[in-house]
């Protein structure tokens, strides 16, 4: 899962920076093999720090990180890999 062509929507192009659509890819292809097909990440604003909560269900995957930030953001990302490709998208987008 997720070792295909990767796309992103026209929300996370105009919301996400860059640097955090990285890493959170990169999230994505250290996690242990056994994914599930939709990725889950919360970024949240803790005044000065980018926190980044990243979790899918089955199996079941939880991982927190923190990182100094300029510009924090809040919002909530889905990462889906159908089989033929991975399209990171905002969940308002869903």
């Amino acid at each position: 899962m997720f070792n295909n062509n990767r796309y992103l929507t026209k929300g996370v192009q105009l919301e996400i920076p860059p640097e955090l659509q990285i890493f959170m890819w990169e999230c994505i292809d250290r996690m242990p093999e056994s994914k599930d097909y939709l990725q889950v990440f919360n970024l949240e604003d803790l005044e000065g720090v980018q926190r980044i909560s990243h979790s899918s269900e089955e199996p079941e995957y939880k991982m927190e990180y923190l990182m100094p930030s300029e510009a924090p953001i809040t919002q909530k990302v889905y990462v889906i890999d159908d089989g033929d490709h991975s399209t990171m998208l905002l969940a308002e987008e869903y």
